[in-house]
C-alpha cells in the first residue's frame, strides 16, 4: 500500500508540473516564473529552497551526534542567508529586472566576470545536486523493501524531477513548492506528535535533549573551536546569498514588497521546522538506544526511515514519506534549475545572443 500511495504521488506531483509548464511562454516564465508570484507562493518556494535531504536526513542525524552546535551552517546559517537576502537585497535586485545573479555581475562588472562567476555558481550545484538525486535513491531502495537498488532508484527519481523542471521552469517548481511546503508541514508535524506519544510527549523529549547537552550552541573552547564554528556558520549565512537559487526564488516575486517578505517568512519557517526531524531523529535514540545508536553511526541516514517503518502505522508511513519525497524533490527541482538557467543565459546566449527563448529554455 505505501509503494502505490507513493506512485500515485509521484505521478500527481509530474502532473502538477506538466499543468503549470503550459503557462510557459518565454525565457522570463522559465527562470522567474513571469515575476508575477504570490506572496504564499514565494514564501514556500523560498522555504523549500534548502529544505530538502541534507536538512530531514542529514542535519537531524547531526543534531543526535554534536547537538545544536553541528547544526550551525544548517539551518541556522541557512535560514538566515534567506532572510538576510530578503531583508538587505531583494528589493534592490528586484528593481534591477534581471533573470539571472550572473546578469547582475556583467551589469557591474563586465562579460569576463560573469562568465568567471557563472561557472563558479554551476560548479558549486554539483555536490547538491547529487544529494539530494542520492537521498531520491535511498528512499526508492527503503521504501520497495531494496527491491529497487539505490541506483535505479536515482535514476528514476532524477527523471521524475528532471521531466516538469526541464519542461516548466520556475513556474513549475513554484507551483508544485506550493503544494509540496503544505505537505511537509502537515506531514512532518503529525508524525512529530505520533512519535512524542511513544516517548512520553514532546516535553519529555526536549527535557531529555536538554539534559544531554543537545541544545548547548556556542562552542566551549579556544579559538581552535570558535573559529571554524565561525566559518561554517558565516559561509553559508554570507556565502549563499548571492546564489541562483536564492536570487530566482526573491525576484519571481508580482512586486518588491512581496519579494521582501517571502524571503524573511520563508527562512523563518525553514528555520522551525528544520528542528522537527531533528527531535524525531532524537525520539529515535530514546525509543530504542541501542538500535539507532548503531543506525546513526553506521548510516545516519536511515535513521529517520527506519523509525518510522518499523514504529507508526502504514497511514502515517505514507504521511512521512509523502512530506519526504516532498522535501526532497522540491529541493532537487530548485538545485537542478538554478545552475541550468543561469548556465544558459549568461554563458551560451552570450555566444550566441540571437538564440530564441524556446532554444535557449531547452
Amino acid at each position: 500500500m505505501l509503494i502505490w500511495f507513493v506512485i500515485l504521488y509521484l505521478l500527481i506531483s509530474v502532473g502538477i508540473g506538466l499543468a503549470a509548464a503550459t503557462r510557459v511562454k518565454n525565457t522570463k516564465d522559465f527562470a522567474v516564473a513571469g515575476r508575477h508570484l504570490p506572496l504564499p507562493v514565494v514564501t514556500a518556494t523560498v522555504f523549500a529552497t534548502w529544505f530538502g535531504a541534507e536538512t530531514v536526513l542529514g542535519v537531524s542525524a547531526t543534531f543526535v551526534k554534536e547537538g545544536l552546535h553541528g547544526t550551525a551552517s544548517d539551518p541556522f546559517g541557512a535560514s538566515m542567508c534567506l532572510i538576510l537576502a530578503g531583508l538587505f537585497f531583494a528589493r534592490k535586485l528586484y528593481r534591477l529586472n534581471l533573470l539571472t545573479i550572473g546578469d547582475y555581475f556583467r551589469l557591474r562588472y563586465n562579460r569576463g566576470v560573469e562568465i568567471l562567476c557563472t561557472i563558479c555558481i554551476v560548479i558549486s550545484y554539483l555536490g547538491w545536486v547529487s544529494a539530494q538525486i542520492k537521498a531520491l535513491g535511498l528512499v526508492f531502495n527503503i521504501i520497495t523493501e531494496e527491491a529497487v537498488s539505490q541506483e535505479l532508484g536515482m535514476i528514476i527519481g532524477a527523471a521524475i524531477v528532471l521531466t516538469y523542471t526541464t519542461f516548466g521552469g520556475m513556474l513549475s517548481v513554484a507551483a508544485l513548492d506550493f503544494v509540496q511546503m503544505i505537505v511537509i508541514m502537515l506531514g512532518m508535524g503529525f508524525i512529530a506528535i505520533l512519535i512524542s506519544d511513544q516517548t512520553g510527549g514532546m516535553g519529555n523529549v526536549l527535557a531529555q535533549a536538554a539534559a544531554q547537552g543537545k541544545f548547548d550552541f556556542w562552542p566551549s573552547g579556544g579559538w581552535e573551536l570558535w573559529v571554524p564554528f565561525i566559518g561554517v556558520w558565516l559561509t553559508m549565512m554570507l556565502g549563499s546569498i548571492p546564489q541562483q537559487d536564492v536570487f530566482q526564488r526573491m525576484t519571481s516575486a508580482k512586486d518588491e514588497d512581496t519579494a521582501v517578505r517571502g524571503s524573511v517568512l520563508g527562512g523563518s519557517l525553514y528555520f522551525l521546522f528544520a528542528f522537527v526531524p531533528m527531535l524525531l531523529a532524537f525520539s529515535a535514540i530514546l525509543i530504542d538506544p541501542v538500535k539507532f545508536g548503531v543506525l546513526v553511526q553506521e548510516d545516519s541516514q536511515k535513521v529517520l526511515p527506519v523509525l518510522i517503518l518499523e514504529h507508526t502505522p502504514v497511514y502515517a508511513q505514507i504521511i512521512f514519506f509523502g512530506a519526504l519525497l516532498s522535501a526532497i524533490m522540491s529541493c532537487s527541482s530548485a538545485t537542478l534549475l538554478a545552475p541550468s538557467v543561469t548556465f544558459s543565459e549568461n554563458i551560451i546566449k552570450g555566444f550566441f545572443p540571437n538564440m530564441r527563448d524556446k532554444r535557449s529554455c531547452g
